[in-house]
This record gives structure tokens, C-alpha cells and sequence, in this order.
């Protein structure tokens, strides 16, 4: 009789652990399944931002205008202080001329 009991709860606990492994199972490759279509997507979005990325360069190349030098940018940069290139000549002759001038 105790071999039956025994038996009688193995199979009771299997009735409820079978039905819901398989739902966990499934669950569990569901959201799996989701995660690598959702991956998939975003790679072949990438993929197809890169070509216009790509194409977008390249006509950029073929058809856009040349840049022109802007003289009046040049123009507006600051003199070099002229009070550091005295204090650098004066190190200059009490140390010697530096490697980096």
C-alpha cells in the first residue's frame, strides 16, 4: 500500500508540474522568439541606414558644390599674445631654445 501512496503522489505531482512546464516552456520561447525578431528588425534597419547613410555620402559627393575658403574666418582669429612670445624669448636665453618651438 505504501508503494501505491508513493506512486499516487508522483503521478499527482506530475499531472500538476507536465501542464505547467510545457505553459512555462512556452512562455519562456515566446518571449525568447520576441527578443530575436525584435534583434533581427534592428539589424536590418541598421543595415538599411547605413546604405542611405552611404548614399547619402555619395551624392553628396557626386552633385554638392565645393566649399569655398572662407578669408573672412582667417581674419578673425586672435593675434598670437605678444607678452608670451616675450616671456618665451627670455626663457629661451636663459634655458636654451626648447624642442617644442
Amino acid at each position: 500500500m505504501r508503494i501505491l501512496w508513493t506512486l499516487l503522489k508522483i503521478v499527482i505531482a506530475l499531472v500538476i508540474a507536465v501542464p505547467l512546464g510545457i505553459v512555462a516552456l512556452g512562455l519562456g520561447l515566446g518571449i525568447l522568439g520576441t527578443l530575436l525578431g525584435l534583434a533581427v528588425l534592428a539589424l536590418k534597419l541598421a543595415c538599411v541606414g547605413f546604405i542611405g547613410y552611404g548614399l547619402f555620402r555619395a551624392a553628396r559627393y557626386l552633385f554638392g558644390a565645393a566649399p569655398k575658403p572662407n578669408i573672412e574666418r582667417l581674419r578673425e582669429l586672435p593675434q598670437p599674445d605678444r607678452y608670451y612670445q616675450a616671456a618665451m624669448r627670455e626663457l629661451d636665453t636663459h634655458i636654451g631654445p626648447s624642442s617644442n618651438h
